[in-house]
């Protein structure tokens, strides 16, 4: 029985290694919270685009260090006092202008 629960805790740590190592659409800019974060004096841990423990405890902290309500998560005022903008709705903003006045255009010019 303890061998049955020893295989199973490792089975679910090996497979939320997998899943953690694999890409995801915030890593970039998780990883740019970290260097900035390390920057202004706090320990994100390693410099990995994953939103781990170490990261969500600095970011608290600093969150603290500014006023801002203390949950480690990225939201948009702690996003604003890092410097830090994020990059997939900046380019998903500039993909739609082009759209629009790409569609603009056909209408007028044909």
């Amino acid at each position: 029985m303890k061998r049955l629960l020893l295989i199973l805790a490792l089975l679910a740590l090996s497979s939320g290694a997998v899943a953690q190592s694999a890409d995801h659409p915030y890593k970039g800019l998780i990883s740019e919270v970290q260097e900035k974060l390390r920057e202004l004096g706090f320990d994100p841990g390693p410099t990995n685009g994953d939103l781990g423990f170490d990261t969500q405890a600095a970011l608290a902290q600093f969150q603290l260090s500014r006023t801002i309500p203390a949950g480690g998560q990225l939201d948009d005022l702690t996003l604003d006092e890092l410097g830090v903008k994020r990059q997939q709705e900046s380019a998903a903003v500039g993909a739609t202008a082009t759209e629009d006045n790409e569609a603009g255009d056909t209408k007028n010019g044909g």
